[in-house]
């Protein structure tokens, strides 16, 4: 008998004073069977940064056609594809052909250094790729923060980024591998 997945409601604020980005977004999460917290708390933390009407959760672990999030235009063409993790160097290549704009959101700690380095001169070439690492303190606090029904408030100011739940505030420290922060988030 197959697993399902767990739904997780999240109420998120956003006050992006950096994108000029204030809206409220009521969302439901699908945790895959195989999906950690963490993980499926780095997926909201990515969503929040890059929060917009047209951006939805993709398949994700599901499917090899879809990334973690994405945002299509109203012709259909790609122009966001965000991965969560530490995608292979290929399944990012051709999210680079298919999509104006890249980001990818590793974390991990050591397993993500040791997956950089592998992967960095494969898709440093590409133009549109930016590739974010997420501090192990942070993500642990992320997980921490998981509920089946959330709270949350997301401010950034001049690139300081806080997640704020009903128990916690954390502190969210990102350091860009490749590309750059700007590009990353600029809106469509």
């Amino acid at each position: 008998m197959a697993l399902k997945s767990i739904v997780f409601k999240a109420d998120l604020q956003v006050s992006d004073m950096d994108r000029n980005y204030y809206q409220s977004h009521a969302l439901t999460i699908a945790q895959h069977p195989s999906e950690t917290d963490e993980r499926m708390m780095v997926r909201l933390l990515a969503f929040a940064l890059h929060a917009d009407d047209a951006l939805v959760f993709g398949k994700g672990l599901s499917s090899d056609d879809e990334p973690d999030l994405w945002r299509k235009e109203l012709t259909g063409e790609i122009d966001l594809w965000i991965e969560v993790g530490q995608p292979d160097e290929q399944r990012i290549r051709r999210a680079c052909g298919r999509a104006k704009r890249v980001v990818v959101y590793s974390y991990g700690g050591r397993g993500a250094e040791v997956w950089w380095k592998k992967t960095a001169s494969g898709i440093g070439r590409a133009k549109n790729v930016t590739v974010i690492d997420i501090a192990p303190a942070t993500t642990a606090a992320l997980a921490a923060l998981t509920q089946r029904t959330m709270q949350l408030q997301l401010f950034v100011q001049d690139g300081i980024v806080q997640l704020m739940g009903s128990e916690a505030i954390v502190p969210v420290e990102l350091t860009v591998l490749a590309g750059s922060m700007e590009e990353a988030r600029a809106q469509a």
